[in-house]
């Protein structure tokens, strides 16, 4: 019961713009691009919250991402649900990682290099479900990965 949102209609380009702004001094001093693609679209979100979900996959995707590398931000609207998509030309995460990597705490198998004690995706996960969204992921070894954070277009 920590996390109280309160999600109202939204436009959603802000809130991208805002932590793509905070990340984009990590990402030049990684060498990785960090792109905005199309952003436009508005959804019933709460902008504080959705905001820290977006940085946490940005924090993840400039983690595991080596320098060289490309980090995408993007919206996909569709008839229900607006999806703030974070591409990575990371690792990749294996299929069998992929149900747990949502988990508290969890930290995958070879991500014990990198920084973080594995609660941004379970946290991201719990600001989606409750605004009546959810979180995907689609990713292969070696192809990187894209995190959605899908939320309502109404209430």
């Amino acid at each position: 019961g920590i996390l109280a949102l309160y999600p109202q209609p939204n436009e959603i380009a802000p809130v991208v713009e805002r932590a793509a702004a905070q990340y984009l001094p990590k990402a030049l001093e990684k060498g990785i691009a960090l792109t905005l693609g199309p952003h436009s679209g508005s959804a019933v979100f709460d902008p504080k919250w959705t905001e820290e979900a977006v940085c946490n996959l940005l924090d993840n995707a400039l983690k595991y991402t080596s320098t060289g590398g490309a980090v995408t931000v993007e919206v996909k609207n569709y008839e229900l649900f607006s999806a703030i998509r974070v591409s990575d030309t990371g690792p990749g995460i294996p299929e069998t990682e992929q149900a747990k990597i949502f988990g508290r705490f969890y930290r995958a198998p070879g991500a014990y290099q990198t920084e973080g004690v594995g609660i941004g995706l379970y946290l991201t996960r719990q600001i989606a479900e409750k605004q009546g969204g959810y979180v995907k992921v689609e990713s292969m070894p070696g192809k990187g990965s894209t995190f959605s954070l899908y939320i309502p277009r109404e209430a």
